[in-house]
């Protein structure tokens, strides 16, 4: 039996339609810790999706290419809950109705069991919704994935950036700093530089802890000693190491879970802190005196990938070029605070939703792309750091 405390903490470490997703099966599982559905639900409430404050009319999908019509299923993989409720309503029934191909959907994508499903050929969904760097990390261990055929996707308008041999980009999410309004009197931060300024801008951060199954934030603490975005990576360890060490004594929280700094931030126990934009939206939305910084941010993103020996690799290569066309990844962006990978879509989502959107034309200028796959080759170097770091 697993122990709540440690699957609370590793929950929280998630993104949130993740974590939001993880919430749900710690309820249905509560009563082997001898809790009731009630007392979980309380324990797991931050672990909650952030949705927007009201939607907008979704647009409509006017065309659909001839290329993506079939016939038969694809069966879909996703988070379950309000976020994949979303995703239904964005863009797997206007698939289903205007393709000819049933979706049917599960809930809980997972690296292993991908493994095992192929390893068994067993393969029980056709498309599933992971993380890139989990991608590559299981494409190091074999034969995992089937290519994304680019020639059905709308690739005129998809970034490079967003499209992988084994997966396409499709649901593009902030880790940004947000700061406490009322705390410099009329001062506000603009950059991470400002992040790191503690003359300027006085008071407690919260940075994010190389622990509970995150890496900690050397990309904000490489841009804070002057290097560009665009030479952020490769990153020199040792050197982003040295910048954390300069505020060290300045950060009352090494966060390990996604709902913290929102929380701290909330309660004035900060003025600052790098977190997830998911989680400073839903305190924004219930009052809270903060606001995010995007310049300098990251974009991270998941993706949708096709386990190897899937029984409906074309319909799954269709379902995949479909929903990351303009109109569908607007639809999903006007239900949920996430951005799309469609460069038109901005045009077709009101100003003020794309404004709350990592990907709109203003914010993303400003923003590092997360490359997943320095990361999946320096992860371990990072992490193999930490403790002394903490220490020292």
């Amino acid at each position: 039996m697993t122990d709540p405390k440690a699957d609370l903490a590793r929950m929280a470490a998630e993104p949130p339609h993740v974590a939001d997703h993880s919430r749900r099966r710690f309820i249905a599982q509560a009563a082997r810790w001898g809790l009731t559905a009630a007392a979980a639900a309380a324990m797991t409430r931050h672990l909650a999706m952030p949705t927007l404050a009201a939607t907008p009319e979704l647009p409509a999908i006017k065309d659909f290419p001839a290329t993506l019509k079939g016939s038969g299923t694809v069966r879909v993989c996703s988070y379950g809950g309000a976020f994949q409720e979303a995703q239904r309503s964005a863009y797997f029934k206007p698939f289903e109705e205007l393709s000819g191909i049933k979706v049917v959907e599960s809930q809980g994508p997972d690296i292993s069991k991908v493994k095992a499903m192929v390893d068994t050929g067993n393969v029980e969904y056709d498309v599933g919704e992971f993380d890139r760097s989990s991608i590559i990390n299981l494409e190091r261990k074999g034969d995992y994935w089937a290519p994304i055929d680019y020639s059905l996707f709308d690739t005129d308008n998809i970034d490079p950036t967003f499209r992988y041999k084994f997966s396409v980009d499709m649901l593009p999410y902030g880790q940004i700093f947000a700061y406490r309004t009322d705390a410099f009197k009329g001062a506000a931060p603009s950059s991470v530089a400002d992040l790191w300024d503690t003359k300027r801008f006085p008071g407690a951060r919260a940075l994010q802890a190389g622990s509970g199954g995150l890496a900690p934030d050397l990309e904000v603490a490489t841009m804070a000693t002057g290097v560009p975005r665009e030479k952020v990576y490769p990153m020199d360890i040792g050197a982003a190491y040295a910048s954390l060490a300069k505020i060290k004594s300045d950060v009352d929280k090494w966060w390990s879970a996604g709902a913290v700094p929102a929380q701290l931030l909330n309660d004035n126990e900060v003025v600052m802190a790098t977190a997830w934009f998911g989680r400073i939206y839903a305190i924004q939305q219930a009052g809270a005196k903060v606001a995010a910084v995007w310049k300098d941010g990251l974009l991270r993103t998941d993706a949708w990938a096709i386990p190897k020996g899937a029984a409906n690799t074309l319909n799954a290569q269709k379902f995949a070029a479909f929903i990351t066309m303009a109109v569908p990844q607007a639809r999903l962006s006007c239900l949920i605070p996430y951005g799309f990978v469609n460069s038109k879509s901005a045009a077709l989502i009101p100003a003020d939703r794309l404004s709350q959107l990592p990907t709109a034309p203003d914010t993303l200028k400003d923003m590092l792309i997360y490359n997943t796959g320095w990361w999946a080759d320096n992860r371990d170097a990072v992490l193999a750091r930490w403790n002394k770091f903490l220490l020292g």
